[in-house]
């Protein structure tokens, strides 16, 4: 049984052959897929899975908090596995690729800030949208 499926299992959630597709096809994912790639991916292995289920279970998943939905400005609503540790993310604003990357500094900059203006940080979310050096430095 994968995280996914598991964490929806402990809340109760009522697992259907589609849905258990689905959260593998989401905790394999090394990227964040939107809908229709998940789709994609969960049609593959099953060819009955509908698109419409796969929009309701991953609202549901949504909702239990065992994935994250992230809007990366290019207008497709993406996911990833909700998970134990932090990570910020670099979008390659040419390609849309993900990067996920952690930096002590930056989140030790984000709490001193806070603080600075008289609050205490519980939680952020960090884009950075970014193009390759190459293109960035040829204008």
């Amino acid at each position: 049984m994968d995280r996914i499926e598991k964490l929806c299992v402990e809340r109760g959630m009522r697992m259907t052959d589609q849905r258990r597709t689905i959260a593998r096809v989401l905790s394999g994912a090394t990227d964040h897929p939107d809908v229709e790639e998940l789709y994609r991916r969960a049609s593959a292995v099953d060819p009955n899975i509908s698109i419409a289920t796969v929009y309701r279970t991953v609202r549901l998943f949504e909702e239990a908090g065992v994935v994250e939905r992230h809007d990366f400005g290019d207008g497709r609503s993406r996911y990833e596995e909700a998970g134990d540790e932090h990570h910020d993310h670099l979008i390659d604003a040419r390609s849309g690729k993900v990067v996920e990357f952690y930096d002590a500094e930056i989140e030790a900059l984000q709490t001193k800030i806070a603080e600075r203006l008289g609050y205490r940080l519980i939680g952020h979310k960090l884009e950075l949208y970014a193009v390759p050096l190459d293109e960035a430095e040829k204008g």
